[in-house]
């Protein structure tokens, strides 16, 4: 897709090229694709449709911004690049990939970005559409990543990988935003220890089998 070529009533409608100057345009297509990404989700989301939306020609979409991943990294607005923290852990194999998970959440979180994921995380509670954005984000760049490799049916991995975001997003609430006592002066290592043995349970540990439903008398 090289942006000169566009379906749709972008392409011809009368409406392209800048509505306000540069700036505004941008701001517009950010705006525009934010919106989108939260109601159609990734997959569902194409730049062909953002550029319609926006009103604009699809090749300033191209102009502004390096393709749909960087327009969808933006949207999102994380201060920090999830690929890149979670850089290598899926190297470990999935029987020792706990702890290394656990580690990278925690280098983040103790580096001078850690005030920005506060705000970040407090922002995104209780707004509906960047939880929805967040959600495609973790199960994009986050979820796929540390559970690369793992063993079982596809529901199963599902769900492993659920309760493992489950366990880590727990621990930056308590630890890094509520700072919950005595988890919120713990020592990293200390976290590491306690935590990871969980989050490897999660990941190939063996999962409380589903109960049958009782029958009524």
């Amino acid at each position: 897709m090289n942006g000169t070529a566009d379906d749709g009533p972008a392409a011809g409608s009368g409406r392209r090229g800048r509505r306000g100057g540069a700036t505004e345009s941008r701001a517009e297509i950010l705006e525009t694709a934010r919106r989108l990404f939260a109601e159609q989700g990734f997959e569902g989301t194409s730049l062909r449709g953002i550029a319609r939306e926006a009103g604009v020609d699809p090749a300033m979409v191209h102009h502004f911004f390096n393709g749909k991943d960087e327009l969808f990294a933006l949207s999102v607005a994380l201060p920090v690049d999830p690929e890149k923290v979670l850089e290598g852990v899926d190297e470990h194999l999935p029987e020792v990939r706990g702890e290394a998970i656990v580690r990278a959440v925690l280098r983040v979180w103790e580096s001078p970005a850690q005030h920005s994921l506060v705000a970040f995380l407090r922002g995104t509670i209780g707004s509906k559409p960047k939880t929805l954005l967040l959600r495609e984000l973790v199960s994009r760049a986050v979820l796929s990543r540390i559970m690369a490799g793992v063993p079982g049916p596809p529901a199963e991995v599902a769900l492993r990988g659920n309760l493992v975001a489950t366990q880590m997003v727990g621990v930056m609430l308590v630890r890094y935003v509520v700072r919950l006592e005595p988890l919120a002066s713990a020592s990293p290592e200390d976290v590491v220890r306690l935590v990871a043995p969980t989050v490897q349970r999660y990941l190939t540990g063996e999962l409380p089998e589903e109960k049958p439903a009782k029958r009524g008398p």
